[in-house]
């Protein structure tokens, strides 16, 4: 995709929900990290960091008040939520995106391994790869951060989730996916993103996946 049109709709995500932007630069940094251990070729990185940044885009046409409510939604409520995979992926088509890893990621991010996600129900293999990762990586950082319904989260919220994942391995999550974002936290290779990116201080707007290489490698280095 054009850099210009990812940095475009990433903005405008975050004008709907403020709390996306240190959630945009968290998960294209851990979805690296991934790629990396995961021995991704360098030509593909920029591809993936394009997808994970627009991976929630069709919240775009997600009403303010349901996406900000800080109480539990209502069924009909949830209803919506889960039709912004298929929102965004229209929008993408739309726009007539033919990246395939941004077209699955935007789709297929909230289906789970044992079929009961959302908005297909597709299970196991049938969910393309890249999002079957990257539902690992899209959990943690749900489950570490800020969100309008919990504004306390704690210094161990991050062991928690990890805990968490590992019991939805087979269930919710890939196991292999599982065990490659378990590993690469135990081993602290995403601490300085899970800190440095945090919902409590302000983060460098998100420009263009060049950029967010450089970030990734440079801090890499000092781990």
């Amino acid at each position: 995709m054009d850099p210009v049109r990812v940095q475009q709709l990433v903005k405008a995500i975050e004008g709907k929900d403020l709390s996306t932007a240190a959630h945009t630069w968290r998960v294209v940094l851990y979805t690296l990290a991934m790629a990396e251990e995961a021995g991704v070729a360098a030509e593909r990185m920029q591809e993936l960091t394009h997808a994970a940044a627009l991976h929630d885009v069709g919240k775009l046409d997600t009403p303010r008040e349901i996406l900000t409510k800080p109480g539990r939604l209502t069924g009909e409520e949830f209803e919506v939520i889960q039709q912004h995979p298929v929102s965004g992926f229209a929008r993408m088509v739309a726009m007539d995106v033919e990246d395939p890893l941004v077209l699955d990621l935007v789709r297929f991010h909230h289906e789970r391994w044992d079929g009961k996600g959302y908005p297909y129900g597709y299970a196991g293999e049938e969910i393309p790869a890249a999002a079957r990762y990257f539902a690992v990586v899209d959990t943690f950082d749900a489950m570490t951060s800020h969100r309008p319904y919990r504004h306390e989260v704690g210094e161990d919220a991050a062991e928690r989730a990890i805990e968490e994942i590992k019991r939805g391995a087979g269930t919710h999550h890939a196991p292999e996916a599982v065990e490659m974002f378990a590993e690469l936290y135990r081993k602290g290779r995403l601490t300085w993103i899970l800190h440095y990116f945090n919902d409590g201080d302000d983060v460098p707007e998100f420009s263009h996946a060049e950029e967010a290489d450089r970030v990734f490698r440079r801090r890499r280095r000092r781990v």
